[in-house]
């Protein structure tokens, strides 16, 4: 009996040992990796802290239950290196948390390539340095090591430009602004300010980045655009200063629409072949894709061409009727079909004689 009774227990711990688990990963290995690409820019008034959420955990394996992104601050003189960011207890030694953002809710922005936005306007004092970390929280309670950390001193930021002006033209907007006069502080602006020139595709549209200037510019034309289609502009100055960057509010928004200013090229080989009463035209189109419309002229031998028909491109031909006899002159221009009809010159003229 004692030795059927030690057959079975051998059995149960066999069977045991096949339904267990392998071996426990260590918990280092499971933790989402740290928020990076973070920044730190001084924002009117407050300090923008950006950053991109982790996608992976620690042995590479797709991170899915991202709970919570959370920032940390601490303070100090400038002097020397910031503290250093150690992680104890799901918190950071000597650090504030002064944001909890939690993915996929409204309140965050996001920068042009995607990362989060935290804006923090709590008791930051002028001159000091505040620096930065973020960790990542997942749903099975790992917290990522800090994240690089990033420092911006409190300096004052430019005042926002003013007088924008967009002059529209040929695939083309002229920009012109008047530069920032004072600091957020009320103290004259510091020299070497640059701007910033931001566009957007509608009048409540997200601006987006088109270029900074160079040192005190105040002008700027944004090349290459789409005739016809509205743009609008707005100019933010920007400060570098012990090492921190810090930016005015966008200026007031100024649209303007390109406009297609360029005339076709004009119809050739023009052939003028009259009858009773009647000339008949043709001639070899515009060989730009925009001509939209020919426009017919006809003269008396001495006298001014007038306009006496026109016809829809891509015809190439025209009736002139009721013509009296005697001898006519015919020329051809084409026009474009922007909101503009730029008209081309016209063509080589032709003489005739009516009978």
């Amino acid at each position: 009996m004692t030795r059927r009774l030690g057959f079975a227990c051998t059995a149960l711990l066999l069977l045991a040992a096949c339904g267990r688990a392998g071996a426990p990963v260590a918990p280092e290995r499971v933790t989402p990796v740290p928020p990076s690409q973070v920044s730190a820019v001084v924002d009117s008034g407050a300090i923008e802290v950006a950053f991109a959420t982790p996608q992976r955990r620690a042995d590479g394996t797709r991170l899915r239950d991202l709970t919570m992104l959370r920032v940390f601050r601490t303070e100090d003189d400038g002097a020397g290196e910031p503290k250093p960011a150690m992680l104890d207890r799901r918190r950071i030694a000597g650090y504030t948390e002064v944001a909890a953002v939690r993915p996929g809710e409204a309140a965050p922005d996001t920068t042009a390539d995607g990362r989060l936005t935290v804006l923090d306007r709590r008791g930051l004092t002028p001159g000091r340095r505040y620096s930065y970390v973020v960790v990542a929280d997942d749903a099975r309670g790992h917290v990522s090591p800090p994240s690089e950390r990033v420092s911006a001193f409190m300096i004052a930021a430019p005042a926002a430009p003013d007088g924008l002006q967009a002059t529209p033209g040929d695939r083309e907007v002229r920009l012109a602004w008047r530069p920032s006069q004072t600091m957020s502080d009320g103290s004259a602006a510091t020299p070497g300010i640059v701007y910033q020139v931001l566009r957007a595709p509608a009048p409540d549209g997200e601006l987006d980045v088109v270029t900074v200037t160079g040192a005190g510019a105040t002008t700027f034309v944004d090349r290459g655009l789409d005739n016809e289609r509205a743009y609008v502009y707005a100019i933010r100055a920007l400060r570098t200063s012990r090492g921190t960057l810090a930016r005015s509010e966008p200026s007031a928004r100024a649209t303007a629409t390109p406009l297609d200013m360029t005339p076709p090229r004009p119809p050739t080989e023009l052939v003028a072949v009259p009858s009773q009463g009647t000339v008949r035209l043709v001639w070899i189109g515009s060989p730009d894709p925009d001509a939209g419309r020919y426009i017919v002229y006809r003269g008396r031998n001495g006298g001014a061409l007038e306009r006496v028909g026109s016809t829809v491109a891509p015809g190439t031909t025209f009736t002139d009727r009721d013509v009296p006899a005697g001898q006519w002159r015919y020329a051809v221009s084409a026009q474009d079909s922007s909101s503009r009809a730029n008209e081309s010159a016209r063509s080589a003229e032709v003489t005739v004689t009516v009978p």
